[in-house]
């Protein structure tokens, strides 16, 4: 083993410094993990959502809420992506009501206080 600090290369073209990438490419990037994480918590991964060891509606909710705040707090700067990001935002959003055995009621769901009701 040796005590050398081990050394980076100078440039990998694969790594971009944050200062390069523009805004609405993180803001992007972030609502696609928040969704895909959602969609685990929420089963849909699985066959069977339903019985699936990933399902955890508490935690789904929290992810649900966080992306509804993100996509309606930065909408106005994410231009084609908005559409794309409310539509799976709102399939999240109908999917954790459908899962719940008990739906919260129109406008309490998860992310509705920014996005108004999900029927």
């Amino acid at each position: 083993m040796s005590d050398e600090p081990v050394q980076q290369p100078p440039y990998s073209p694969d790594v971009r410094d944050l200062e390069d990438i523009p805004s609405v490419e993180v803001i992007s990037r972030a609502a696609v993990m928040l969704l895909s994480a959602g969609a685990e918590r929420l089963g849909l991964a699985d066959e069977d959502p339903a019985s699936s060891p990933h399902r955890d509606l508490d935690e789904a909710r929290r992810l649900i809420t966080a992306l509804a705040g993100l996509v309606t707090a930065s909408a106005e700067y994410l231009g084609l992506h908005a559409g794309p990001l409310r539509e799976g935002l709102q399939s999240l959003q109908k999917a954790f009501r459908e899962a719940s055995a008990v739906p919260d009621a129109p406008g309490q769901g998860p992310g509705e206080k920014y996005t108004g009701p999900v029927y």
